[in-house]
């Protein structure tokens, strides 16, 4: 293992690739995180449970709405509440632990393939992963998969120095990695590096060495006893409620049917892996093409198989959200940097990035021209101010990155760094603009009708809305059903027509806090 003077002598030869990497980790994952309101359902859920549990006092179990929350594990919702008590119950404390975790994530990448391959690969490496563009809008989230995220990296790549090293302090790291994944998300903590290292020993004809592995007495002891104290804790408070509202519904349910709607087809993970990746297009099909290149060397094939196994396993997922892909994207992002000297062009690598900019550009203008069409009211009504939410600093900003991006393109010297700068553009633009735009449309109004219900005292009814974020603004739980005459209802505007007769206390973007009466006056 290389000295921490040997690191430091690195950095100072790569100092502008340092510094554009940090750069593109604080825009990324700490500018502006206090300044968006909670994205429902998931971000609002994964907060009002843990607001729930400082209230209830009980570390063991979490609860939404008062009632069992069985989804993840309790991890997440620790280091929320530690950071609440830190910074106080709002935005930037729910956030600060993934933003912590997704920087985490970044630099275990930067140290690994700096001592497989070398600093500077490591370095872009890290920049890649921490500026593509889904892994800012997954590392700014109060929701678990950025601390997941870190914690599978750190299985994987502890897995694969032991697999390669033969230093079996590197397979107690890995070990050590499950079990606190296994306290952050549960079993996919396991799958993930169980599946990749198990394809890889077989692919190099090691599978009795991945055997062995596998059944390490110490590695399992570790295992059980950083997991089994709190699933036994919990198992000893809700009994079998626990294993099959988790396991089964949470875990076995999800990859069996879709749960809540969210389906697709087989492909339904190749677009967004493009998309999750911007504005790397062109070292990402760098990958594709010199997948066969990559496979011959044994970090290009591990991290192939990484990715490999996630997208083709959750492919045949019944459930399929966007962010199950990410737990292999590291993979990806390790392969750009193993490539991306094989580009050649400039202009061909940095006009996906300027082409992201313009299409920023004229987004709202193209937003305000499909409105119209749109055959939801309550979409309708909700963007109905949206083109004036993107003001001049918006356009001004996404031009200047369009013009910058191309005068990149036309400048020599490192691709890699010049692709960096363009992902620092794209976090810059998603920290400071896109994500600020789509909490004031989508989540503004659920907080103002919160804090309206706080400040007056409301027992709020929530009609055909599922909005935990209004539970963490408001300080109060709520019912779900159908109002009465005489309560406070919070509903879609499009539903209002249902009730008898009204009165509206707030209404902003298709949502709408009312008195319901008896009867019109």
């Amino acid at each position: 293992m290389s000295n921490p003077s040997s690191l430091a002598a690195d950095l100072r030869e790569h100092r502008l690739l340092v510094a554009i990497v940090v750069a593109g980790i604080v825009l990324s994952f700490f500018a502006g995180l206090g300044n968006v309101p909670l994205f429902d359902l998931d971000e609002g859920a994964f907060s009002e449970a843990t607001r729930e549990m400082l209230l209830r006092g009980d570390f063991i179990s979490t609860f939404l709405n008062g009632e069992p929350r069985y989804d993840k594990p309790v991890l997440i919702y620790w280091l929320q509440a530690a950071s609440v008590l830190a910074f106080g119950l709002n935005e930037f404390a729910f956030r600060f632990p993934s933003a912590v975790c997704a920087t985490a994530w970044a630099l275990f990448v930067f140290l690994f393939v700096r001592r497989v391959r070398d600093t500077r690969t490591g370095l872009l490496a890290a920049g890649f992963t921490a500026t593509a563009a889904g892994i800012t809008v997954i590392g700014r989230a109060a929701i678990a998969d950025a601390l997941l995220n870190m914690l599978l990296v750190a299985a994987c790549t502890s897995a694969y120095l032991f697999f390669t090293e033969h230093d079996r302090r590197w397979l107690r790291a890995s070990f050590i990695a499950i079990g606190f994944g296994l306290l952050a998300k549960g079993p996919v903590a396991v799958l993930v590096p169980l599946a990749t290292t198990f394809l890889f020993c077989l692919s190099r004809g090691q599978w009795r060495a991945w055997l062995r592995a596998v059944f390490d007495p110490a590695g399992v002891v570790l295992v059980i006893a950083i997991a089994a104290p709190w699933y036994a804790a919990q198992y000893w408070k809700e009994g079998d409620a626990f294993v099959r509202g988790f396991l089964l519904r949470h875990n076995v349910e999800r990859f069996s049917a879709p749960m809540h709607g969210f389906d697709g087809s087989v492909f339904f993970y190749i677009p967004w892996l493009f998309v999750a990746t911007l504005p790397f297009l062109a070292p990402l099909v760098q990958v594709l093409r010199r997948a066969p290149a990559l496979w011959r060397d044994d970090l290009g094939r591990f991290c192939l198989l990484w990715a490999g196994f996630v997208l083709a396993f959750f492919s045949f997922s019944g459930t399929k959200l966007p962010h199950y892909a990410f737990y292999g994207y590291t993979g990806v992002f390790i392969a750009m940097a193993l490539t991306v000297d094989t580009l050649r062009s400039g202009w061909l690598a940095l006009l996906p990035g300027a082409l992201v900019f313009l299409a920023l550009l004229v987004a709202p203008q193209v937003l305000e021209a499909l409105m119209p069409g749109l055959a939801d009211p309550y979409y309708r009504e909700a963007l109905t101010d949206v083109s004036s939410q993107f003001g001049p600093g918006f356009h001004a900003a996404a031009a200047a990155l369009a013009a910058g991006t191309l005068l990149l393109a036309r400048l020599r010297g490192d691709i890699g760094t010049r692709l960096l700068i363009t992902g620092c553009g794209t976090a810059a633009m998603l920290a400071f603009f896109i994500l600020p735009v789509a909490g004031r449309v989508q989540q503004a109004p659920i907080k103002e009708a919160a804090l309206m219900a706080r400040e007056r005292g409301y027992h709020v009814i929530m009609w055909g809305l599922n909005t935990p974020s209004f539970m963490v603004y408001s300080g109060s739980l709520v019912e779900k059903r159908d109002p009465r005459p005489g309560e406070i209802a919070l509903a879609k505007v499009k539903r209002l027509h249902e009730l008898p007769a009204y009165r509206i206390l707030y209404r902003r973007n298709g949502i709408a806090l009312v008195e319901v009466q008896e009867r019109a006056p």
